[in-house]
């Protein structure tokens, strides 16, 4: 069965990030949600793309914010979630992909999800394959994705697959234009998963199911749910 990721919660139907596209998104079928997290000042995962954002505060000045010098409370004022946020308001029955922007933020995430009783649900993203071998370590229930470019692989994609299975990481995230029936049947051989981004139009869709990909990140819920289900 293919997860259906709603990239940002579904960007193209509501607000990015936000609970109210989270919850749209899984009331619509999508059977993963996908999002990104900071650390907060007060060590809180912030689900937000950026670690500065221009908001706009009651007297309709901009202000740019920064996630990792602002409280959970104070970003909660602007919309910006945290992951305890996203778990209470919607529960834990989906797939959780989480980009980590930054190194420290990980440790968090496990932290929420096993409070929770999620942590089995979660996929860690990650370029760094020296990173994701540390968690692995530390977090053997978790689910570990490689997000990188093909360009980015320094051996060859075989190697990269076999390594990547070796270190028991669970999953290669590529753009869904580098994904062709060769390389998806290479990285299945050694047991490792395949996670398609960028999948927004119908016939990307259709191409990425044809393919056999586990995985499709897309911003448009309905019409991915459409063609995936």
């Amino acid at each position: 069965m293919t997860i259906t990721f709603a990239h940002r919660g579904g960007r193209a139907d509501l607000a990015e990030n936000t609970l109210p596209a989270f919850d749209r998104a899984l009331a619509h079928g999508a059977t993963g949600l996908e999002t990104d997290a900071w650390c907060t000042g007060d060590k809180k995962v912030a689900l937000v793309h950026d670690q500065t954002r221009w908001v706009l505060r009651a007297s309709f000045i901009p202000w740019k914010i920064n996630i990792g010098k602002s409280s959970a409370q104070q970003l909660a004022r602007f919309e910006i979630p945290t992951l305890d946020d996203l778990y209470s308001t919607v529960g834990i029955d989906y797939e959780l992909s989480i980009d980590c922007k930054e190194p420290a933020v990980s440790d968090l995430i496990v932290e929420v999800a096993r409070r929770h009783g999620a942590s089995e649900r979660l996929w860690l993203c990650d370029y760094s394959t020296t990173r994701l071998k540390q968690l692995r370590k530390k977090f053997p229930e978790v689910n570990l994705v490689n997000s990188k470019p093909k360009r980015k692989v320094a051996s060859t994609m075989e190697r990269h697959a076999a390594d990547l299975s070796d270190a028991g990481i669970d999953a290669m995230n590529m753009h869904q234009s580098e994904w062709t029936p060769g390389l998806v049947t290479l990285f299945h051989r050694f047991k490792v998963k395949v996670f398609a981004w960028d999948v927004q139009e119908v016939r990307h869709l259709r191409a990425m199911l044809a393919l056999g990909v586990d995985a499709v990140y897309c911003d448009h819920v309905d019409r991915m749910v459409d063609v995936i289900a």
